[in-house]
């Protein structure tokens, strides 16, 4: 049970990171791809430690992935459906949102609960 509250978290924390507007798509990007990418980063988020790196690489190619509005879009939607109601504590978010920066990725807003997917406009990330 924990790992999969886990893994919703480490979601929405990437929801937040792969969102940002774009020319209009057909989103190409599927849930079970998103799920792929993020899977080895359930560990870190639920212990703490050491970041592994295919967590950091499935971040960063999950970011290169998501390049249209459509892809961010549906990326964000898998991800933050993936977390609601799903309770997390403030020691697991803050690992979460640290994944970013630690991972090399860079995002110029605040990884939170109630970011708007739809309302962050495409800025160079990387």
């Amino acid at each position: 049970m924990a790992s999969c509250v886990v893994f919703k978290l480490v979601c929405f924390v990437f929801a937040c990171i792969v969102v940002s507007s774009a020319p209009k798509a057909e989103a190409e990007i599927q849930c079970g791809q998103v799920v792929r990418y993020l899977t080895p980063c359930i560990s870190y988020v639920a212990n703490g430690g050491t970041v592994p790196a295919e967590c950091c690489s499935g971040i960063k190619s999950l970011y290169s992935l998501a390049q249209t509005t459509a892809d961010r879009q549906s990326v964000c939607k898998c991800l933050k459906q993936a977390v609601s109601g799903v309770p997390y504590t403030a020691f697991n978010l803050g690992l979460a949102a640290g994944l970013p920066n630690k991972c090399g990725v860079n995002i110029p807003y605040k990884i939170s609960p109630s970011t708007d997917c739809s309302k962050h406009e495409k800025k160079k990330l990387m």
